[in-house]
């Protein structure tokens, strides 16, 4: 990484924070992804060859610590004291995205979103009981079509990016990935993003639970009434 030259705290965080990639990294370490493809999984369009030289960048600053798999081949990273200290450098940041930023279509990524879910926002209390199977189907950001699937299994879900094989219980069409994030995002209402253009199918119980799975939204609002009680 690159030095500015000066003595400023801020320059010098920036320089170990502020590379392209490297705060998106950090996020998905401290959300609980410390695999390299695990972290892969939660940065789509970061090639695995600058991956591989961020993840050294914040292993020689001191941000994370990089060592062995227990068994296999390998190596786990995981957050450092000061990596998890920038936990409060990335929310601040985020909380400055949320309010001086909109959600666009380029930044709307279906993939993310249900990467996101799956890491950091299954409510386990309302997963269904048995097995389900739910296929999204959703235009990638250069507009082509793609497909994921979330695995519910034995209280856990998993995002698959191969059919799992079991059949679709319920198949959700994302016309408007824009109208889906800010749902995810706690922006508007789940009866608000169906009206937008979120299709569902299937399986009529399970539709109707579907959002229940995911805290996201609700986490966010909450977040949003406690800023704002505090500026107030």
């Amino acid at each position: 990484m690159k030095s500015y030259g000066q003595y400023c705290p801020i320059s010098r965080a920036s320089e170990v924070l502020a590379e392209r990639w490297t705060p998106i990294i950090l996020r998905n370490i401290l959300m609980g992804a410390t695999r390299f493809n695990d972290i892969a999984e939660g940065a789509p369009g970061l090639s695995r060859a600058l991956l591989t030289t961020r993840l050294r960048e914040l292993g020689r600053a001191g941000v994370i610590e990089i060592r062995p798999k227990p068994s296999g081949r390998g190596s786990l990273y995981e957050p450092t004291a000061a990596g998890r200290d920038a936990w409060s450098v990335l929310k601040a940041l985020g909380h400055w995205g949320d309010q001086w930023t909109e959600v666009e279509d380029e930044n709307a990524n279906t993939a993310m979103i249900l990467w996101l879910w799956c890491q950091n926002y299954v409510c386990r209390e309302t997963l269904p009981d048995q097995r389900v199977t739910v296929r999204f189907d959703y235009p990638d950001r250069h507009g082509r079509s793609a497909r994921d699937w979330l695995l519910v299994e034995h209280s856990e879900m998993q995002r698959c990016r191969f059919d799992p094989g079991f059949g679709d219980d319920v198949v959700v069409v994302v016309e408007d990935p824009v109208a889906f994030a800010r749902w995810h995002l706690g922006l508007i209402e789940w009866s608000t993003a169906l009206r937008a253009g979120v299709r569902l199918s299937g399986n009529r119980e399970l539709r109707r639970a579907l959002p229940t799975w995911n805290t996201a939204p609700e986490t966010h609002r909450q977040r949003r009434t406690q800023r704002a009680a505090v500026s107030s």
